[in-house]
């Protein structure tokens, strides 16, 4: 063991606590199992180490990843057990979902092990509640984004901006410092190249393509049990709507295209969305965001239209794509029969800067979301301040 804590020392020196993302507060890092999941590349290792760096005593803490070759002869049942006899109080496990059985063992763990604090990460679509072993009754779960506009100004360009509610955003209470910086371009660069936190990187780009290719290839296959065959389909299918979001879904049609039943090609569509790699917008046919019909597939992010679009994204798809990613990590988004969005009691349509009311004329709290406006009127709001959600 003593080359997993040599890494671990190793991983935690090197990281950079400069800027901690905002989820971090969030967390009860101090509860027994804390699982932290999300898409590939938005940061969960780099939060894992900046805490430990900040605040663990690195004598009693453990960073492991669980595709280390350490666990080709031994289990994580094993590396617990001699951590705790050891001294160890806290376990960091990074992308437990490498690591066959993980659920079982981490039962184990907690079940044996009272007074050793677990904190694991995990891809987006992994099922806690899939398995051997239902932990989520045995512990805490939070999910990762990437970064929204607030945190990329803070990031890129030391803008410190607080969070602001729905309500403060409707309600005009949003501040921005105009005198030093505008808000229009500040976000159309962080939509072309903003959401994920690797940005300042040369080719942010190319590791953007091929943290897909590893979604599509390695992650989602993994956790479905994918044949090549269907994994074809599935690059295909993630194809199809990278060129045509906002994808209105005619499954009967993806299914002839792709060869496959059109059930298949819903479940498909279910594991991109469970990956981050589209955002289903479903209707409020059911009242509720899980349950209704498929209205429309959007891609995860603008930052992965830019990056799988074979032309230049289309402007009002990008504003659509940005304004659902901005809301859904705090707020349940469905499609609106009248206008484009709903959340709650309210409406939106989102356009550009000469959006018109006609859409939504006569509907109670409705609001036109427009994009290329710094300042918002009655119930017009700037496209860019629902970027301060989180």
């Amino acid at each position: 063991m003593d080359k997993l804590y040599e890494s671990s020392r190793i991983k935690v020196s090197e990281v950079s606590a400069n800027y901690v993302r905002r989820i971090h507060d969030d967390i009860a890092w101090d509860d027994r199992m804390v699982a932290i999941v999300g898409e590939r590349g938005v940061g969960k290792t780099t939060l894992l180490l900046q805490h430990i760096k900040l605040y663990d005593d690195l004598s009693t803490a453990l960073y492991v990843t669980a595709d280390d070759l350490w666990f080709t002869s031994h289990t994580l049942v094993e590396l617990a057990d001699s951590f705790y006899k050891n001294g160890g109080r806290a376990l960091y496990i990074d992308e437990v979902h490498r690591y066959p059985n993980w659920s079982v063992e981490l039962k184990n763990i907690y079940d044996t092990y009272s007074q050793l604090k677990v904190v694991y990460t995990g891809s987006s679509i992994l099922d806690i509640r899939r398995g051997g072993a239902d932990l989520s009754r045995r512990q805490l779960e939070y999910t990762m984004y990437g970064l929204s506009f607030r945190e990329y100004l803070s990031l890129a360009h030391g803008i410190e901006l607080p969070v602001y509610t729905l309500e403060d955003v409707l309600a005009h209470r949003v501040e921005f410092p105009m005198q030093e910086h505008r808000p229009i371009a500040l976000f159309k660069e962080y939509m072309q190249s903003g959401y994920y936190p690797f940005f300042r990187q040369s080719d942010s780009y190319t590791r953007l393509q091929q943290i897909v290719n590893q979604v599509l290839e390695v992650d989602i296959p993994k956790y479905a049990e994918l044949t090549l065959t269907t994994i074809a389909k599935l690059k295909r299918l993630m194809y199809v709507v990278a060129q045509s979001v906002p994808f209105k879904p005619n499954y009967s049609k993806l299914g002839r295209d792709l060869e496959c039943h059109r059930t298949s090609v819903s479940d498909l569509v279910l594991l991109l969305d469970k990956a981050h790699m589209v955002q289903i917008l479903r209707d409020d046919s059911f009242g509720v965001s899980s349950l209704g019909k498929v209205d429309k597939i959007y891609l995860g992010n603008t930052h992965l239209a830019y990056a799988l679009s074979d032309s230049t994204p289309d402007v009002g798809n990008l504003r659509e794509t940005v304004f659902l990613t901005s809301l859904r990590p705090k707020y349940d988004v469905m499609a609106a029969s009248m206008g484009d969005f709903k959340v709650g009691k309210y409406t939106f349509e989102v356009g550009g800067r000469n959006k018109k009311q006609k859409q939504i004329q006569g509907i109670d709290n409705a609001f036109v979301v427009k994009d290329d406006i710094e300042h918002g009127y009655l119930n017009v709001i700037p496209l860019w301040s629902f970027g301060l959600l989180y």
